[in-house]
């Protein structure tokens, strides 16, 4: 199994965030996580990347534990978080945002290179590379809250509500740039308030409810739950 997420619990101090969330994600797939707000979807992507340590339960990551690592050993081994609100640094350049997300690596022509292959994929970086992070709209940031997360070479993506305040034409260019992500051979865990996108992109979902999983299965399925249909999709 590419990654498992067994059995975890997450407090913030006496608050149970998550409450025995188990989840897996094949290698290649892009799995979406359903929810409202506070439901605890972005303390699971926090804890698979390590920014939170949980009280219980294990993840599991090409058949090694990583719930004890440092985020930054995580990274190293190849999951990358692109995270709630795109966190960019707004007063570095565009390149230097970049070059940022290739802080842990050391392979100068690889680096190189891979800047280039970024401003093939997201051509109006390349275009804006020595403006400032900040001066770009809110979709061009996304594009390079992406591809800084892509710079670290990753194998999983974790993909934090990147449609969030953006127009529908702009969602439609964010859903794009997640399939070609999905496309190069990065695996995906999108957590998205646009349950319609999320569905139509994912291959696999689960629904998480006050800090557990009460629904799980694939995409078309879920879209037709009756359950889901209410409480996400307006139906």
């Amino acid at each position: 199994m590419f990654l498992e997420v067994k059995n975890i619990w997450v407090h913030y101090e006496k608050v149970a965030a998550l409450q025995g969330v188990s989840l897996e994600i094949n290698e290649g797939e892009i799995v979406c996580l359903l929810g409202a707000n506070g439901a605890g979807k972005t303390t699971t992507l926090r804890t698979i990347s390590g920014l939170k340590r949980p009280s219980k339960g294990e993840i599991l990551y090409l058949g090694q534990r990583i719930d004890n690592m440092r985020s930054q050993e995580i990274v190293r081994r190849g999951i990358a978080q692109v995270p709630e609100g795109r966190r960019i640094f707004p007063q570095m350049s565009v390149m230097d945002n970049l070059i940022m997300g290739a802080y842990l690596r050391k392979d100068k022509a690889g680096i190189n290179r891979d800047l280039e292959g970024m401003f093939e994929h997201f051509p109006i970086l390349k275009e804006r590379k020595k403006q400032l992070g900040g001066s770009l709209s809110g979709g061009e940031q996304q594009m390079l809250a992406a591809a800084r997360a892509l710079m670290t070479k990753p194998k999983l993506l974790l993909m934090d509500e990147p449609t969030l305040g953006l127009s529908p034409i702009m969602v439609e260019e964010v859903a794009k740039i997640v399939t070609d992500i999905n496309k190069i051979g990065v695996s995906i865990i999108l957590v998205e308030q646009n349950a319609r996108v999320a569905l139509r992109l994912a291959r696999r979902a689960y629904v998480l409810e006050t800090g557990k999983v009460t629904l799980s299965g694939n995409s078309q399925e879920l879209s037709n739950n009756d359950h889901v249909q209410r409480a996400y999709l307006g139906g």
